[in-house]
């Protein structure tokens, strides 16, 4: 962005009745909820569908976990028709990763036991990655992904550490620390040309992108319809597609272990699956009441601006530039800002700016940092309005300052 450019702030979305889209949440309205992407957020419609079929569990629980599979396997086929996948392709799994998990449990070693990620990656699939090399007495190989690398420049360095010895690749979608896309179509056909699995970590990708599995090139992709897709926590997607599918089985064994996948993970026993049930619920709200396309326009428009904003309020305090940090490949409601020096340098440094935020603060806030460097990660969803950045720009970054000048004395 140059200097002479402003970017405006969007009209705030509306409910049908014209009250504030924030009403139709339940969120605390004396915090700012500016972290949609790290636990997402229920609208109170899907709530109270997860209540009624709890109560409905409770009221018969014979009747109720018999039928269960049954109910699972038509949910998967709404919830696969929305991601641009095949329903026989897909297993309802309480998160992200535990998805990879399933993966990381099914497979092999075929060749010399190497497994490649990216220093963007997910810290709790890394280390499932890292697990599974040493159970198989290989090694993980990490691509170094620069930050502004584009499309051509991030699948080389993938495809780069790609070997005779290399047994699975594992790739965000769209990466947690870092907010940018991964090309998975190309990386998919170098890894499928090597007869490689590519394990795809699309955490944030449902609700994001639009029907994010019609063109993926992979052999497993996994995502959580409880972060932009609004779902009520604990429901995921795991999609498998070729014949290593059919080695994937539930972390626990039930009674479905003889079924064929995805049949198997329809029943897990005493698995409280009303999250899953209610996942088609909280897609339609949206959906009805604004659109897809529109809020995920509105949510690009509002990270713009966040961006703008809050970049413009740390350069003030810092004499630096302000522009907006290049990720190469940017993805839909989320952006990144450099938090001044000493702020964030770490994970761990990071997530005690951002429980130190919400308790000083009174600010839902995501921070993440990315080769020692501190991040603020924009996360906008619907309910989000310009006043809540314009706040945080006012009132949260000069304090974010004093915290800085103190970290570096």
């Amino acid at each position: 962005m140059s200097e002479s450019e402003v970017i405006t702030a969007p009209h705030p979305l509306l409910l049908a009745d014209g009250a504030p889209a924030a009403q139709a949440w339940s969120l605390d309205p004396g915090l700012k909820h500016l972290n949609h992407g790290s636990f997402g957020a229920v609208p109170l419609v899907a709530q109270r569908r997860q209540e009624e079929l709890r109560a409905e569990m409770e009221r018969a629980p014979v009747v109720w976990f018999p039928t269960l599979p049954q109910r699972i396997a038509a949910t998967r086929v709404e919830l696969a028709a929305y991601l641009g996948a095949d329903a026989d392709d897909l297993a309802l799994v309480p998160n992200a990763s535990a998805g990879a998990s399933v993966v990381f449990a099914a497979l092999g070693r075929r060749r010399g036991g190497e497994i490649v990620v990216t220093d963007h990656g997910y810290g709790a699939v890394t280390m499932g990655a890292e697990r599974l090399a040493r159970r198989w007495g290989g090694q993980v190989r990490t691509a170094r992904v620069p930050l502004d690398a584009d499309e051509e420049q991030a699948a080389a360095a993938v495809m780069a550490e790609m070997g005779d010895d290399t047994d699975l690749v594992v790739v965000d979608h769209i990466t947690s620390a870092t907010a940018r896309r991964m090309p998975v179509e190309r990386i998919g056909e170098a890894a499928r040309s090597r007869g490689i699995p590519l394990l795809v970590d699309g955490a944030h990708a449902p609700g994001l992108l639009a029907s994010p599995l019609s063109e993926a090139t992979c052999d497993f992709w996994v995502g959580n319809l409880h972060k932009w897709g609004c779902a009520p926590r604990g429901t995921a997607a795991l999609v498998a597609r070729g014949p290593l599918r059919d080695q994937l089985y539930p972390l626990i064994d039930s009674w479905g272990a003889a079924d064929p996948y995805p049949d198997r993970f329809d029943q897990q026993g005493t698995l409280d699956a009303t999250a899953y049930l209610s996942a088609p619920t909280a897609l339609d709200f949206v959906e009805r009441t604004w659109g897809w396309e529109n809020a995920r326009r509105y949510m690009d428009e509002l990270a713009d601006y966040a961006a703008y904003v809050i970049g413009a309020a740390i350069a003030d305090l810092t004499g630096t530039s302000g522009d907006a940090v290049d990720v190469g490949m940017p993805v839909p409601g989320m952006r990144l800002v450099r938090l001044p020096d000493g702020l964030g340098p770490t994970r761990i440094a990071a997530d005690a700016l951002r429980d130190r935020a919400a308790g000083e603060l009174g600010v839902e806030a995501a921070f993440t940092s990315f080769d020692g460097i501190g991040y603020l990660r924009v996360s906008a969803h619907v309910y989000n309005t310009p006043a809540d950045y314009e706040y945080f720009a006012e009132s949260c970054v000069p304090v974010l300052g004093e915290w800085a000048r103190a970290a570096r004395h």
